[in-house]
């Protein structure tokens, strides 16, 4: 099993559609058994991919298990969850933790506890180290997914810290290169602080805590999405103030996410994961049908040309997948 986080510090660069079908098109196309983890407050990931009616059930119900479900009990003082249920989303082919507004009612727990884990405390341990002790739960599955909120906060650096790769999904814009600089900054502080209140735990307690590391998380590549093209000589560019930025990303990435946080050389990746130009109204019609991009059919209001878009939209995200499962092929053989 391989977990991904979808992650970028800036909002608004179209992570939650990447993730979504993404997704979709491993579990559909490649036939792998994927698990969708909605770790954002906000539950984009659900709304996208659950009708208004299984959402209404979902949240309207007690006893419907979510995010929030794997964290409270450990928050009551009852330990991990003892159970995880996964729902069923057929129309994407994957199962989803669906998300939960009242995560980020536990923002606060996780800050303290992180304070006490940098210390070495095992209860501090026990709760940042959450989301590892879920994916242990989670080895019938191919590939966990995890789609996040754009913050630097608690939870993201929870989630950050159990994953094997993180892949950031980014608009052709400054802030999305300065975003870039936080998370490498973030990362190496909170790596050099988790590694020191691990070398404080007494030998004989580790034991008792799930499989212990430090931000060992590898970057798996960048997807450069909502750019405007234009036709110049019959090949379709980007248009050039976007141009100008994307020129950028490459040198930033190395710098950033290559080189800071990975010093070693690994050779075999592209870590342009792919491109994705603005797909204007498919968008709403993805997320009123609750459907991947690359299923729209005409009864989900396709019409003329928007064929012609649904097959090359079909066509970016097989070549995203493919590329992306290449590069997490190369990491793992450089390990």
């Amino acid at each position: 099993m391989q977990s991904i986080a979808f992650f970028n510090n800036k909002g608004g660069v179209g992570k939650t559609t990447l993730l979504c079908n993404v997704a979709a098109y491993l579990a559909l196309t490649d036939k792998k058994k994927v698990l969708v983890v909605d770790a954002d407050p906000q539950c984009n990931a659900t709304q996208l991919m659950l009708s208004e009616e299984e959402v209404f059930k979902l949240y309207d119900s007690s006893s419907s298990f979510t995010i929030y479900s794997i964290i409270h009990p450990l928050s009551i003082g009852k330990g991990y969850a003892a159970a995880i249920t996964a729902r069923s989303v057929p129309d994407y082919g994957v199962d989803l933790i669906p998300g939960d507004p009242r995560l980020a009612l536990k923002e606060d727990l996780l800050s303290k506890d992180w304070q006490d884990a940098v210390s070495g405390d095992i209860r501090g341990l026990r709760t940042s180290y959450l989301f590892t002790e879920f994916l242990i739960r989670c080895q019938g599955y191919d590939f966990v997914l995890f789609d996040m909120g754009p913050s630097l906060g608690s939870i993201n650096r929870s989630v950050l810290l159990s994953c094997d790769f993180f892949l950031s999904p980014m608009s052709i814009d400054i802030f999305s290169l300065k975003a870039i600089e936080n998370i490498s900054a973030a990362i190496l502080e909170w790596n050099k602080r988790i590694s020191h209140g691990l070398s404080q735990v007494d030998k004989e307690l580790k034991h008792d805590l799930p499989s212990l590391r430090t931000f060992d998380i590898k970057f798996a590549g960048y997807v450069a999405q909502q750019y405007i093209q234009k036709t110049t000589q019959g090949e379709q560019r980007a248009v050039a103030s976007y141009e100008k930025i994307m020129r950028r990303i490459p040198k930033t990435i190395k710098t950033f996410f290559v080189d800071k946080l990975k010093p070693a050389k690994v050779v075999g990746i592209d870590y342009e994961v792919g491109t994705i130009p603005n797909l204007y109204s498919l968008i709403p019609m993805s997320q009123t049908a609750h459907k991947p991009i690359f299923s729209l059919k005409a009864k989900d209001g396709v019409r003329g040309a928007h064929f012609n878009k649904v097959r090359e939209a079909d066509a970016i995200f097989r070549d995203i997948t493919k590329q992306l499962l290449a590069n997490l092929k190369a990491l793992s053989r450089n390990d």
